[in-house]
Order: structure tokens, then sequence, then C-alpha cells
């Protein structure tokens, strides 16, 4: 397996957000590199225990490297939005000290040209988190109308040319398969009649197809409906997320739980008998300078946290 750099951002914050216990239970929903587990795994003594879950093959791999040896670590290749399905199995439904998610793409995903993430270099117009599950952007290019183009664009790319670009894309597979980054780059930037400053043409548009095609936001989505089932009471939630749709949906979650039931405003209600299942901790924690300067990809990320209501146990 190839080596690629991953510098985790919003590390200590991230991980100081979940309040580790030394002999308590988390779940890092997202491995990656490792990088947040390593974290979390350092504040926990011999009773502790780290879950993993991660949908690449290659996350899995670099687990095995780093972390067989650690009987307090086990990790499962999959999708954080089974996340009550691996918790009944592991046993710890309801007793999970702490979540955190690290959305969206890593690094060595983006900088590995075989996974057809990027239109930076090319290679393989893949985009799966799991090469081994679903279709690949190739594919959904291949046989998708118009106007299913267009539409996922706009939804996830917020792409002001969709229906240009999705046209293009169809005319130009008529004349040859689109199956590399840089043919739907090229065909993208060429349709892409206003560039924005400092921004590939491309970005927004590859954005969304890798969103689509993973089923990004799906899948937080109900992982989100599931968190509060797999929390302990005063367990936390620790969320990074990347652009603008994941932290709507982040955001939107967490202030609904804390809010609790829904009564009309004007009825003399106090809050403590809503209901409120979350409690918000702090403000959006977003990367400083110095630690943009050193990772770029960074400079979007925003941190949320949450607690769930109730004694700690």
């Amino acid at each position: 397996m190839k080596q690629f750099s991953h510098q985790a951002v919003l590390l200590n914050a991230a991980v100081d957000g979940l309040a580790v216990k030394h002999e308590g239970m988390y779940v890092d929903g997202t491995f990656g590199r490792g990088g947040h587990a390593s974290l979390i795994l350092s504040r926990l003594n011999s009773s502790g225990h780290l879950y993993a879950i991660d949908k690449d093959p290659d996350a899995l791999q670099v687990a095995r490297d780093q972390l067989a040896a650690d009987p307090r670590f086990s990790i499962t290749q999959g999708s954080f939005a089974m996340l009550e399905k691996y918790a009944h199995e592991w046993g710890v439904a309801g007793k999970v000290n702490g979540i955190l998610l690290d959305l969206g793409v890593s690094s060595p995903q983006l900088d590995d040209a075989e996974r057809g993430f990027s239109f930076s270099s090319d290679g393989p117009l893949d985009m799966r988190m799991d090469p081994g599950c679903g279709i690949s952007a190739a594919e959904w290019l291949a046989v998708a109308e118009a106007y299913e183009i267009t539409q996922v664009l706009r939804k996830y790319g917020d792409e002001r040319f969709a229906k240009r670009i999705a046209k293009a894309i169809v005319t130009a597979r008529k004349v040859q398969a689109i199956t590399t980054t840089a043919q739907l780059s090229k065909i993208i930037s060429e349709a892409n009649p206003c560039w924005e400053k400092k921004k590939h043409p491309a970005t927004r548009s590859f954005q969304a197809i890798r969103i689509f095609i993973n089923q990004e936001l799906d899948d937080l989505e109900r992982c989100l409906n599931q968190v509060l089932d797999i929390l302990a009471p005063g367990g936390r939630l620790s969320i990074i997320s990347f652009h603008s749709l994941e932290d709507r949906i982040v955001k939107r979650f967490m202030r609904k739980q804390a809010r609790g039931d829904d009564f009309p405003p004007d009825l003399p209600i106090p809050q403590s008998l809503l209901n409120p299942r979350l409690k918000l901790i702090g403000k959006a924690i977003r990367a400083s300078d110095e630690e943009i300067a050193q990772n770029p990809r960074a400079r979007s990320a925003v941190l949320r946290v949450a607690e769930k209501v109730g004694a700690s146990i």
C-alpha cells in the first residue's frame, strides 16, 4: 500500500471536546489514518476501549499496522451510518462515553491519484471511499441523465453552472467514455464560463459527485439519528465538518436536541420541561491561523461539541 501523509485537523480540540475518561469507551467513526484515534488511546488506561469505523480498506490496513497489538482498540470496516448495529454487536449501546466524527475525505484519499478523488492529478475516475462497494463516479456518469447530473451538482456542490456542465458531460461521453479524472476536469473547466478566483473550476463539481457517490450527507443524517441511543448519559459528541452542507446538518441536529420538544413559543413552559437531550458545549471552533498555515485543508474545518443530557456514568 502506498504511504501518504495525513495531518489530523483540529486534533487536540476535537479530542479535548470528548472529555476523555481514562476508563471510558469511545467510538471514532472515521478512523482515517489514526490521528484522532491515537490521541484518544493515549488518554485511556487499560480498562478503556476505542472502537473505530472506516469505509476505506486502506484505513483498516493502517489500523492493523499501527494498532493491532493494542487490546484497547478494535476497528470495523463500514459506515458510521451503521453505528447502532455495530454498537449492539460490540455490546456498548447506551454505554459509549464519546463519539468522534471527522467528516469528508482524507488527505491520503485526495493525494492518491488511483482513488480518483482529485482533479489535480490524473487517475481512474472512481471516488468511492470503499472501492469494493457501490458504483464508481465513471460508472454513474456513463449512464446518468443530464437532469440527474444537474441536480447533484446543484445540491451537493452549489454549482452555478450545473446545467451547462451536465450537458457538456453528456455530450462528451457520446464521443469517448469518461474514465479518468483528467478527462472530467477538462470537460468541466471548458464548460465553466466564469472561473472563481483562486479556485479550480472543477472544485465544486468534484465535491458534489464525491458526496453523491458515497452518500455522505445521507450517512451523516442516519448516524446522527442513532447517536443518542448509543451515548451514555453525559457522553460527548465531537464532530468536525468541512463544508457548509455538513455543518448545517450537524448544527441543526445539535440545536434541535438541545432545544427539546416542540411547543408553541408563547406557552409558558420552562426549558427544563421540554426534555432536551443534548447540551451544547461551547461555541463552534475553527482552525487557528497557525494550523491553517501548516495544513491548508484545515481552513474550512468547523468543530461542534455536545453532551448527552443526564448524569454521567
